[in-house]
């Protein structure tokens, strides 16, 4: 058969781990992202087998040998993606059939394959097209449904490396029909188990502080990841076990213990950025949100609107960038932009305030400050936003200061502006 494993594969299930090792000088150069290692280590995550590391090399044998030579030693799974086109500089088939001490030879199987695409396309075969139907002789070939070249998997000394064509829809069509369904059968594996804990409004060194004890708790087999961004800070649990059931509820107990900790950081249980934390919640409350942004140029908007549905509660933006429009279109005094100015407590108020009444809104965010990188003074330095949430009885205010550059302070802003809404609407935000 095309794609059977024989029988020496299936048997004497043992551990496993993997190294992904990508081909290629257009990933080292940065001309094309290597989008495939993060979506095979996903798909290996969910039949828990774990991704011990992630290589690139560039084109040439010897780098690709001692890639593999390195990664033989401390894996029992190889996946390659990249180098098995038609040209002179894919040089992965070529190079993997001398490791292997293999000579090439046309598969039948392939060929046909091969000659069949082309009659679909409607295009005629030139000699590198037959020459793609030539495969070491001592590899198993992977059917590709998608395109021509097809995938090649070897046995080494009980380990498996399998080469995949790096074209994205073609090794994702060759690793879902065939070689993720394989590696379940070939190799034992344990469970993976994932929780994501989205936080905001605390910083990684201190979030680590805050639960350090919590952490300290944790059973051996259930691992914590830090991994901050602007203005939020993502906790991954990982937890390995041979019971899904006893490790899903070993997990969901240590997210249980955690949240009275951190209850006031966190916006969601999911692995979602707090725009869509925010639409949930004001869904399910039937409310609604309007914006008025000076600064953030409509960048808060932009963030709300690329939530699919955000419309059921995103009534609306004015981005008032000049102060003549923030009198005429939000009606901010102008004896408040003179005494206090754009940048201000009284002016974002004032903002908010108008915002909601003037879209017919259930609260009204306001944002005003100086991104950067000119502008700032020793009374308002760079970095210095105000952000105010005004409802049908309150407006709630803070001050920020952001240090960065002018675009990471514009999506600082948005996102704390963000979580300070969430804050309110969950009724656990303090006026500081």
């Amino acid at each position: 058969m095309f794609v059977k494993l024989p029988a020496k594969f299936l048997n004497n299930k043992i551990m496993s781990n993997c190294v992904i090792l990508t081909i290629g000088d257009e990933l080292l150069i940065g001309q094309v992202i290597d989008t495939n290692s993060a979506w095979i280590g996903s798909e290996l995550s969910k039949i828990g087998i774990p991704v011990l590391r992630r290589v690139a090399v560039s084109d040439r044998a010897d780098e690709i040998v001692k890639a593999l030579d390195d990664s033989l030693q401390v894996a029992d799974i190889i996946l390659i993606t990249g180098g098995l086109g038609p040209t002179k500089d894919d040089i992965t088939k070529h190079t993997l059939s001398q490791y292997f001490n293999s000579r090439l030879v046309t598969n039948a199987d392939v060929l046909n394959d091969v000659t069949s695409f082309f009659k679909k396309v409607n295009r005629p075969m030139i000699e590198s097209n037959y020459k793609q139907a030539e495969v070491p002789e001592h590899c198993i070939p992977i059917r590709n449904k998608l395109g021509t070249a097809p995938g090649m998997l070897f046995e080494k000394n009980q380990k498996v490396i399998v080469s995949m064509p790096g074209v994205p829809f073609e090794m994702k069509e060759m690793m879902t029909s065939y070689v993720l369904p394989e590696l379940k059968k070939r190799f034992s594996r344990e469970h993976i188990e994932h929780i994501t804990i989205m936080t905001a409004g605390v910083g990684e060194s201190f979030l680590a502080e805050k639960i350090r004890h919590w952490e300290q708790a944790l059973p051996h087999h259930i691992k914590l990841a830090y991994l901050p961004n602007l203005s939020q800070v993502r906790l991954r649990l990982s937890g390995r076990g041979s019971d899904l059931q006893v490790l899903k509820k070993e997990m969901q107990q240590a997210v249980e213990h955690l949240i009275p900790i951190i209850d006031q950081n966190i916006f969601s249980l999911l692995d979602e950025g707090i725009e869509v934390a925010v639409g949930k919640l004001l869904q399910t409350k039937h409310m609604t949100v309007a914006t008025a942004e000076s600064c953030t140029g409509g960048y808060m908007a932009h963030k709300i609107t690329s939530v699919p549905g955000s419309s059921d509660w995103y009534r609306g933006s004015i981005v008032a960038y000049q102060n003549d429009l923030k009198e005429q279109l939000l009606q901010v005094n102008h004896e408040t932009l003179l005494q206090h100015g754009a940048v201000s407590e009284e002016t974002v108020k004032q903002m908010a305030n108008q915002v909601r009444l003037l879209l017919i809104s259930d609260y009204g965010i306001a944002i005003s400050g100086i991104a950067g990188p000119e502008g700032g003074s020793d009374e308002k330095p760079l970095g210095t936003v105000w952000v105010a949430i005004a409802d049908h009885d309150t407006v709630y205010t803070k001050k920020f200061l952001f240090t960065r550059s002018r675009l990471q302070n514009i999506e600082m802003s948005a996102l704390n502006a963000l979580f300070m809404l969430y804050r309110v609407i969950k009724g656990n935000f303090t006026q500081s």
